[in-house]
């Protein structure tokens, strides 16, 4: 079984091969981390000293995955502090977002690729005591590796979502001959899966995990720290407040081709209140100039954050010198095309957007805006985060909507209505108090599998 997985995962990556030699040259996406994802070289992991304890490993897919596990990491460095703690992405900017937000960690890799040859060399680099996988990647060449050599390896904070479990079932339809026992061959030698949800326990056993290591445990997100002020954040916070420029709207994780909607929404409310301030905020690095081209045509004037005289996230404190600039009153976009900083901004909004929702694209988080006391407001594909979604809406904490305008109006409401809108406030900002709690628990059953190590 693992063998035919093997051959059409190569076969799936010669096909690839023209998609990643175009995104490589144009987005410096793949190719620059191919090499590591081959397993043939590591050079965060050279610093560290041959003899040591065995590493706890933590694999964070992308950008949603690494703020989710900022506190855990945190937790499991200061519990362990002997322990190499190693943190690995798949994606470029899960990596850019690893090293900032993450600069506790011992070294912080990319993930294999799930071949034989690329997993054996990543785990003899690694060499892991207990590998946490956050949410539910499923690589079965890696999960059958580790089990070979006795590693834990304990999903955290799993979930399926509505899109991945129809995929599943459909492909069971048609390959469940194959699938359904190679899957469930690869699921047991996962040590815990640590689920989200009833619905996640329920569906991660129906693929094939072993009952009795399937657990609910809650969310990760909730545990999240709040940022603070960053020189980015406190240089706006004084600009607007000299410039008199209010609200300000923040539209964070905007994907591919949502931009338009974004400025759609903005433009509903610049009607009511023209001297609004957009901060937009792309998902990913490689849509930063398709984004200020779209700001260029919807004829508005812009300024791009990295043309600011001001501090990266990575170089500062609160205290830092912001540089000598300020907002032109004709600007009414500022276009942040940086990693790490969205979250900071979040601080700041009197309204905000959580992206990938005007578009078929599944949403994305939006806890840390409502972490702050801020009201996510956001479109109708929330797939990848339903269950949060729906419990915000239900308790009057969140706004989801149909359209562009609809947003506009949303906050243009919000505004109107001073009380409501603190009311709202209050209510997203404790129910993720009331939620906290994920950390504990996979703290607990991490224990479990490291009793008796150096701490």
């Amino acid at each position: 079984m693992y063998f035919i997985y093997s051959f059409l995962m190569g076969l799936a990556a010669l096909l690839l091969v023209p998609y990643w030699l175009v995104q490589g040259l144009r987005h410096g996406k793949y190719l620059s981390n191919l090499w590591q994802r081959l397993g043939f070289a590591f050079p965060s992991l050279s610093a560290l000293p041959a003899e040591r304890p065995g590493a706890i490993w933590i694999h964070t897919v992308s950008v949603g995955e690494v703020l989710s596990g900022i506190t855990l990491a945190r937790r499991l460095k200061q519990t362990y502090p002997n322990r190499p703690l190693i943190i690995s992405t798949t994606t470029i900017t899960g990596q850019a977002l690893a090293r900032e937000r993450m600069d506790f960690a011992d070294a912080v890799i990319y993930f294999p690729l799930d071949w034989n040859f690329c997993v054996h060399r990543a785990l003899d680099a690694v060499r892991p005591s207990l590998v946490l996988v956050l949410e539910t990647e499923i690589w079965p060449n890696f999960l059958r590796e580790a089990g070979r050599r006795k590693i834990p390896v304990v999903f955290v904070s799993g979930r399926i979502s509505d899109r991945s479990f129809a995929r599943y079932q459909s492909y069971l339809g048609v390959f469940g001959f194959f699938l359904r026992p190679f899957l469930k061959d690869a699921l047991s030698h996962a040590s815990a899966f640590l689920m989200q949800n009833d619905k996640d326990a329920e569906r991660i056993r129906a693929m094939g995990a072993p009952a009795d290591r399937v657990h609910v445990s809650g969310n990760l997100k909730y545990d999240l720290d709040l940022p603070g002020p960053t020189p980015l954040s406190t240089w706006l916070e004084a600009e607007v407040k000299r410039s008199g420029r209010s609200p300000i709207i923040v539209a964070g994780s905007v994907v591919a081709t949502e931009e338009p909607h974004a400025l759609i929404a903005f433009g509903t409310l610049q009607g009511e209140y023209p001297k609004a301030l957009l901060v937009l905020a792309p998902r990913k690095p490689e849509c930063f100039d398709e984004a200020a081209e779209f700001i260029d045509e919807s004829h508005r004037k812009f300024i791009r954050r990295s043309q600011l005289p001001i501090p990266g996230p990575a170089q500062s404190s609160a205290g830092s010198p912001a540089g000598d600039s300020t907002i032109p009153d004709n600007v009414t976009v500022l276009l942040l095309d940086s990693i790490g900083e969205l979250a900071s901004i979040y601080r700041l909004a009197d309204g905000a957007f959580v992206g990938g929702s005007l578009v078929s694209s599944g949403g994305h988080n939006i806890l840390e805006p409502a972490a702050f006391g801020k009201i996510p407001v956001f479109g109708p594909s929330m797939e990848n985060f339903a269950e949060i979604a729906s419990r915000f809406v239900s308790a009057g904490a969140a706004l989801q909507v149909e359209s562009p305008e609809d947003v506009g109006v949303a906050w243009i409401e919000l505004f109107r209505d001073p009380d409501r809108m603190k009311k709202m406030g209050e209510t997203a900002r404790r129910l993720i108090e009331d939620s906290r709690g994920a950390t504990d628990r996979a703290m607990a059953e991490i224990a479990k599998r490291l009793d008796g190590s150096a701490r």
